[in-house]
C-alpha cells in the first residue's frame, strides 16, 4: 500500500513537471513555429529530401523558439499572475525558480542555434535574430506601445525564412515572399487575439491593442483588414518566383480573399463574434497555405 502511494506521487510529480514544461516553452506556439519552418523548407527544397535535415531543422527551431518563450516568461513573470490565462504559467505560479529557468534557456539556445549552424551561418544568424527579438524587443515593448506588434512580427515570420534558407543556402526571393506571407498574416491573427483579451492585458498593464475612452479602438481593425488584403497579391509570389503551380496560387488566393472577408467583418462589427470568426480562420490560414504550397510543388 505504501510502495503504491509513494508511486502515485511520483507520477503525479512527473506529469506537474510534463505539463510545467509544456507550459514554460509554449509547446503548442514552438511546435506550429517548427512546422511553418519545415514546411518551407520542404517548399524551398530542390532534388531528394534529406530527413535528418528535417529533423535537425525541427529540433534546432523548436530549442531556439522554446528558449525565446522562456526568457519571455522569466521578463513576464510579475505580469503574468495578473491574467487569468497564464496565471498557472509555472514561474508565475512559483512552481519554477527564475534561476533554473534562464538555466534552462541558456541550454536550450545554444544547442538550437549549434544545431540551426549546421546548414549555413545564415540559419544561426536569423535563429539568434528571432531569439534576441522576441526576447528582448518585442517583450519589453509590450509594456509601452502598440508598435511591439509590428516588431513582433519580425520573429514571428523568420521561420519560413530560416526554412528557406536552411534549403537554398542563401537569402533568395522565395524566402522573403514566405515570410512576407507570415508577416501579413500575423497582424489579422493578433489583432483579433488582442480584441478578444483586452481587458486581460489591460490589467496586466499591456498596451498591445489601442484603447479609446477606456475601450478597444477600431484602427487595429482596419489595419487587419488592409493587411488582409495585402495578402492576396502577396500570396501568388510563389506562383510567380516558379516554386508553385497554379493549383496552389488559385486555392491560395482564395484563402486570402475570404481572410480579407473575416477581416472586414471584424472592422464594421467590432464584437466579439467577428474577432472569434476572424481568429479562428486565422489559424488555418498559415499551415493550409504551406501545405497547398507544397503539395502542388510536388
Amino acid at each position: 500500500m505504501a510502495l503504491r502511494t509513494i508511486e502515485g506521487k511520483w507520477t503525479q510529480i512527473l506529469m506537474q513537471r510534463l505539463k510545467d514544461f509544456q507550459l514554460l516553452v509554449k509547446l503548442r506556439l514552438s511546435l506550429t513555429v517548427v512546422f511553418s519552418s519545415v514546411m518551407a523548407f520542404l517548399i524551398a527544397s530542390s532534388g531528394s529530401i534529406e530527413w535528418q535535415h528535417i529533423f535537425i531543422l525541427g529540433l534546432g527551431g523548436f530549442l531556439v523558439t522554446g528558449a525565446a518563450n522562456i526568457l519571455n516568461e522569466v521578463l513576464e513573470k510579475d505580469f503574468d499572475k495578473l491574467m487569468k490565462r497564464t496565471a498557472d504559467r509555472p514561474l508565475a505560479a512559483g512552481r519554477m525558480q527564475v534561476a533554473d529557468a534562464v538555466m534552462a534557456a541558456g541550454f536550450m539556445s545554444m544547442s538550437g542555434i549549434t544545431l540551426l549552424a549546421l546548414f549555413n551561418p545564415w540559419t544561426a544568424f536569423l535563429g539568434m535574430l528571432s531569439l534576441v527579438t522576441y526576447s528582448f524587443v518585442y517583450t519589453p515593448m509590450k509594456r509601452i506601445s502598440p508598435t511591439a506588434v509590428v516588431v513582433g512580427a519580425i520573429p514571428g515570420a523568420l521561420p519560413t525564412l530560416i526554412g528557406c534558407v536552411a534549403a537554398q543556402g542563401e537569402l533568395t526571393l522565395l524566402g522573403w515572399s514566405l515570410f512576407a506571407i507570415q508577416f501579413l498574416w500575423q497582424f489579422p491573427h493578433f489583432w483579433s487575439i488582442g480584441w478578444l483579451g483586452f481587458e486581460d492585458y489591460k490589467k496586466a498593464g499591456y498596451k498591445l491593442f489601442p484603447e479609446k475612452d477606456g475601450k478597444q479602438d477600431t484602427s487595429p481593425a482596419l489595419q487587419a483588414f488592409v493587411y488582409a488584403l495585402l495578402l492576396i497579391p502577396t500570396g501568388l509570389l510563389p506562383y510567380y518566383l516558379g516554386a508553385s503551380g497554379i493549383v496552389s496560387a488559385i486555392l491560395v488566393g482564395i484563402m486570402s480573399v475570404a481572410y480579407a472577408w473575416f477581416a472586414l467583418g471584424f472592422y464594421r462589427q467590432n464584437d466579439r463574434k467577428s474577432a472569434l470568426q476572424l481568429m479562428f480562420f486565422s489559424f488555418i490560414f498559415i499551415p493550409v497555405s504551406l501545405i497547398v504550397l507544397y503539395i502542388d510543388k510536388l
